[in-house]
């Protein structure tokens, strides 16, 4: 595949992916577009859950989709209201969304293992009057909302006494004449809001955009089976809806647990060529007997992502799935793709800009920095973004006056345009006064064979600052001590405040969030109640 095409403007200090293309109008309803291309290809097959065994194609996706539209309509809702979804990846999600679409109506999504607080917390922001659950998380998503009384309907597993999707799915007489509504505020309404990944605090809710909701992709067609395990509350999740609903890819979705041997029994089962899989899962396959070659001979791209991946683990399974593209890239929910890296030549790196994005380098003084020169990440989209829904503060936090998305990642890029990503601004660390990212550590760590994934996190000493300690996962079958180590770690980065003189503690997993992310402050707790030397 070409290479991402990235320029630097040395006058400005400012990078710039290729022009921004689309086959779309701006102003063109996402929900009319799946409304069109579901009507002008009715058998194809969009979605295939591997639990409850349902083939979907976009006859009957579109069918289900027109019936919740007709009803979310005839209740009164419109762009101003919000429909709350608390669900795992089941079959009714997708047409749900797609109805939510057409009616122009923003659903919030919300991941229903989160806590009650949590849940009560982020939906109290919208407070959606419709809520759609699954019915184990019912009594929980139940009580949450309990302020204000929504009506709630059951997706899964349903509750007696509780309404159920399904009785909103009969045939009405008019669904044949059925267009979906006009956008009211053209590509810029907000059409989906997720939840911020919280790894700052508690989550914002985060709307997207009409327009940015659609994106052209050049990694997959009509011929793709595509796996993605998040859910409609994750920016990945959501890209995997547009992938199955607009370009009629067939995802194959499941609300079982991850783990490498179900993986790759889907793999073989459906013959999936398009995977995304976190860190720590692709961690998990290279170690699975039944990751064989053979068995994921399937796979034609492989995308990872949100988080470090070894070299080893690399090397591995590009040895596993011989036939298969790796890809990576950086992304925020607020912001969508920022960059891509095709391939694993280079996968230090975040990868090339990718088209209509523009990238700065700033300095505390907000200065703009050239090539090889650590600052702030600044992104600029081009298009329009309506916030935190309900947070004019926060949201100007995030994106200043000229539209420039202030992330709070700490990056440079090299003389070929590559960006690479040093750590979250708010994660400096500080020993003896001398700053520190934790990332490098954990890099130069990931570099051992025996470590499977590890997190660098700081132990506080009113005398010395932040010493650096490290969570270890080991290799499976893997012989490593701390000694070892923090002899790598000594021999690669020789610095004073690099060492890790809190030491090293050895877990089976690291602390995530229901998205595979690593969560460094439970990791740090993790850390500290092994070692017991820290408070």
């Amino acid at each position: 595949m070409a290479m991402i095409p990235t320029s630097y403007n040395e006058k400005d200090s400012v990078w710039s992916g290729a022009k921004r293309n689309s086959m779309y109008n701006y102003d063109t309803s996402v929900g009319k577009i799946i409304f069109n291309t579901m009507k002008n290809w009715p058998k194809n097959v969009c979605q295939i859950c591997d639990v409850d065994n349902v083939t979907v194609t976009f006859e009957q996706g579109l069918t289900w989709a027109i019936r919740i539209a007709q009803y979310l309509k005839k209740r009164g809702l419109n762009y101003k209201d919000v429909i709350g979804i608390a669900a795992k990846n089941s079959t009714y999600v997708m047409p749900l969304g797609v109805g939510c679409l057409m009616n122009g109506t923003p659903f919030h999504s919300v991941n229903p293992v989160l806590d009650e607080a949590t849940i009560t917390h982020v939906f109290s922001i919208t407070k959606p009057s419709l809520i759609f659950c699954d019915g184990n998380e019912y009594e929980k998503v139940h009580a949450a909302t309990i302020g204000w009384h929504p009506e709630i309907y059951t997706l899964t597993d349903h509750v007696e006494g509780v309404p159920k999707i399904e009785t909103l799915l009969d045939p009405t007489t008019t669904e044949k004449m059925y267009q979906p509504e006009n956008l009211k505020d053209g590509g810029d309404q907000t059409v989906a809001i997720l939840c911020s990944s919280g790894t700052t605090g508690l989550p914002k809710a985060v709307c997207i955009s009409n327009s940015n909701l659609i994106q052209d992709t050049m990694l997959v067609n009509s011929e793709s089976v595509i796996f993605i395990a998040s859910c409609l509350d994750w920016i990945t999740g959501l890209w995997a809806f547009v992938f199955s609903a607009v370009f009629g890819v067939t995802r194959i979705i499941t609300n079982k647990p991850f783990s490498p041997e179900y993986f790759v029994g889907l793999v073989k089962k459906y013959k999936i060529n398009y995977a995304v899989l976190p860190p720590r899962h692709l961690s998990a396959l290279i170690s699975c007997p039944d990751a064989t070659p053979e068995a994921l001979a399937p796979l034609t791209h492989l995308n990872y992502g949100g988080g470090l991946v070894s070299t080893t683990t690399l090397q591995r399974a590009q040895e596993l799935c011989k036939r298969a593209m790796f890809n990576s890239g950086y992304g925020m929910t607020e912001v969508g793709a920022i960059t891509i890296n095709i391939g694993i030549s280079n996968f230090a790196s975040a990868g090339r800009t990718v088209p209509g994005v523009k990238i700065r380098i700033v300095d505390e003084d907000g200065k703009n920095l050239t090539y090889n020169q650590v600052g702030e990440i600044y992104v600029h989209t081009g298009q329009a973004w309506n916030g935190y829904y309900g947070n004019p503060v926060e949201t100007r936090r995030m994106q200043d006056f000229e539209g420039w998305f202030h992330t709070g990642d700490l990056g440079y890029f090299d003389e070929q345009n590559f960006l690479y990503i040093v750590d979250r601004k708010k994660e400096i660390l500080k020993y003896q006064g001398l700053h520190y990212w934790p990332t490098e550590i954990e890099s130069v760590i990931s570099e051992l064979p025996q470590v499977q994934d590890v997190c660098v996190v700081g132990i506080y000493d009113e005398r010395e600052g932040d010493a650096a300690g490290a969570l270890v996962v080991k290799t499976k079958g893997a012989v490593v001590t701390a000694k070892d180590i923090s002899d790598h770690v000594a021999k690669r980065l020789p610095a004073t405040q690099k060492q890790l003189r809190a030491g090293v503690q050895f877990t089976d997993k690291l602390p995530a969030n229901v998205n595979g992310k690593t969560l460094r402050k439970t990791a740090r707790d993790v850390f500290v109640a092994q070692n017991g030397t820290a408070k």
